[in-house]
This record gives structure tokens, C-alpha cells and sequence, in this order.
């Protein structure tokens, strides 16, 4: 019998100098043991596989007016870039809890936020959706916070997984689920979706200038892969210009994106939820990427101001610097928007 250890696996082989599919990136995956290549990817303005750039991270820490010892909600955790910036403005004595619908990246953030030394009395995970976020604080034996912050729209982890279906740069199911646990996927979706009710979408969803076009040529129909239904909408618009018809595409994922997971429907009822949350006094700054969102959140605050609900509201939106657009392009849509409790 040999005395001889086994040899580690080798590493996967890939053409060309670097990995170009998402599950070959391991240095990008590992960003403790390979901080150069991690550091390089930064700097060239791209976010490294698997991770997120949180966005307007001072501008959110200070319309939350954070102060040692407060409570709060995280209502969209996310990576947990901003959570581990609030943790820190709110230390000691202070609390937060953060909210995820996805299963599958909550439990990689949870050991995150716990490796870099935030134990059970200081931060609590918690799967939901932030339209949940009054039974979640209920479950956590609190009656108001003294701020609450949420990060819309999809993260960088789940764009930039090609099993998650949300991007059409590379072949993937079509899913767009935020939660693969619930509901139906896109590609289920489409193929039930009448064209009437898909054209409503797309103009509702993305401000989409050929909706009814669109609609027509996709609805009802079946689409196994990311890259079938971005041909079939390419195919169905006559048009010269490539970026536009790009832009078209990348518009009619994000209207399917929001349908599928309901996103509107659960902004509103957080909206609503919200108010009830928050102590007297109490922040609620919401960073938006799209205009259908935004316009919720704006008519939301200005009709709680003039209901005597928020005591001020922010006039106008807070977007990112020149600087951070051109290290993070994805910060380029991003608007902040704030809230005082009266």
C-alpha cells in the first residue's frame, strides 16, 4: 500500500490566456487569496464574477443620518456592501437585519457579514422579500427602526451568473427569478403570456417604444435559452442601428426580469409597509435603477410628505459622481432617493 498523498485535483482547462465563462474565474471567486487580480479587474471598471460594487455608499450612509447604537433595516441585502458599511456606522450597540429573497446567495453573504466579525447580536439575516418587512421585524421582536435602506433591482452576483438567466451576454436557461424556489421562470412565463398583457409589460415595465411589435413576435412562444429569446427580439424589430437594437433587447429582459418576479407589486406594498416602520425621526433611503421605479418611490414620498406621514422627502434625486460612473459603470442609472418619518 502506498504511503503517497493523492494529488489535488488540477485546476479546469481553458482556451486562451484567461477564463472567459463565470464558473472558470476562481481567482475572481477568491477575492482574500488573489487580491491583485481582483484589484486589476476593479480597475478596469468591470466587477469581478461573483461579487457586487455597492453603489452611492456615502451619499446612503449620509441621507440615513447613521449614529451609534441605532436599529435597522437592510431591506435588499444583497452582496452586503452596504450592510457592512452601516454595521460599521452604527457600532457599537448598534443592530441591523438584513433582508434577501434569493436562497441562494443569503447564506454566502450571512458568512460574509459574519467573517468580517458581526455575531447574531449585532446582525441577523432574514430570507424575504422587502415587501415583507413588517412580519420580518414582528419575527425579530421589533415594533419600529430608526432606518431603513434598500437596494432595488437585481445584483451583480445574480447578472453576472449565466445559470441564473438574467443576461444575455453568454447561453443560459431562461429563469430571471430572484427566488428559484417561486413562481414561474421567464422562459414558463412567455410561453403562457398573451400578447396584449406582454405588450402592457414592456411598456410599463421598460418604457419600451415597440411594444406591440415585440410582443407579437414573442409572446406565447417557447424559448429554452438567454440567447434564443435575445435573437427572436433582434428578429423582430426593423431597425438599422445596432446599439438601438441592442438597447431593445436589453429593455425587454428587464420588463420580463420585473414581471416574472413581480417587482413592482413588491415595491408598492413595501412603500405602503414602510411609514409603519419607522420610528418617529426615522430615515428611509431607497437607490432606484430604472425610471419605473423611481417614479414610485418619488410619488410615494411627496404623498407622505403631504399627508404629514414623512416630515421631508428629498426634492430631487442624489445620482453618482463622473468618478464612480467610470470605475462602475452600473452605477451610471442609479438614483437615491430620501425620507424622514414625521
Amino acid at each position: 500500500m502506498s504511503d503517497e498523498l493523492p494529488r489535488p485535483p488540477r485546476r479546469k482547462r481553458y482556451a486562451g490566456k484567461n477564463p472567459r465563462k463565470f464558473e472558470d474565474k476562481y481567482k475572481e471567486h477568491d477575492p482574500a487569496r488573489y487580491r491583485d487580480t481582483v484589484a486589476k479587474v476593479l480597475a478596469s471598471g468591470k466587477t469581478p464574477a461573483g461579487a457586487h460594487i455597492p453603489i452611492l455608499v456615502a451619499e446612503s450612509l449620509a441621507a440615513l443620518a447613521l449614529k451609534p447604537g441605532m436599529t435597522g433595516v437592510d431591506a435588499t441585502l444583497g452582496y452586503g456592501g452596504h450592510s457592512l458599511q452601516i454595521l460599521q456606522n452604527i457600532s457599537p450597540g448598534g443592530r441591523l437585519i438584513g433582508l434577501d429573497v434569493d436562497p441562494l446567495e443569503l447564506p454566502k453573504t450571512e458568512a460574509r457579514i459574519r467573517a468580517s466579525g458581526y455575531d447574531d447580536s449585532r446582525f441577523q439575516a432574514h430570507r424575504s422579500n422587502y415587501a415583507g418587512i413588517a412580519r420580518a421585524m414582528t419575527d425579530h421582536q421589533l415594533n419600529a427602526v430608526d432606518f431603513v435602506f434598500a437596494d432595488l433591482g437585481c445584483s451583480s452576483m445574480q447578472i453576472d451568473d449565466p445559470a441564473r438567466g438574467f443576461s444575455f451576454k453568454v447561453k443560459g436557461p431562461l429563469d430571471m427569478r430572484m427566488n428559484p424556489d417561486r413562481g414561474l421562470s421567464a422562459a414558463d412565463w412567455l410561453a403562457k403570456v398573451s400578447m396584449e398583457k406582454l405588450a402592457a409589460a414592456l411598456l410599463q415595465n421598460s418604457d419600451e417604444p415597440r411594444a406591440e411589435t415585440i410582443a407579437s413576435a414573442i409572446a406565447g412562444g417557447r424559448f429554452p435559452s438567454t440567447l434564443e429569446l435575445a435573437q427572436a427580439i433582434r428578429e423582430s424589430v426593423r431597425i438599422s442601428d445596432e446599439d438601438e437594437r441592442e438597447r431593445t433587447v436589453r429593455r425587454v429582459f428587464q420588463a420580463v426580469r420585473i414581471a416574472v418576479n413581480e417587482e413592482f407589486t413588491a415595491l408598492d406594498a413595501f412603500l405602503r409597509a414602510v411609514p409603519t416602520c419607522l420610528n418617529p425621526g426615522g430615515r428611509i433611503a431607497i437607490l432606484t435603477f430604472h425610471s419605473g421605479e423611481d417614479r414610485r418611490v418619488k410619488q410615494a414620498f411627496k404623498a407622505g410628505v403631504l399627508e404629514g406621514i414623512y416630515a421631508a422627502a428629498s426634492d430631487s434625486p442624489i445620482t453618482a459622481a463622473p468618478e464612480e460612473r467610470r470605475m462602475n459603470p452600473r452605477s451610471t442609472s442609479a438614483k437615491l432617493r430620501w425620507a424622514i418619518r414625521a
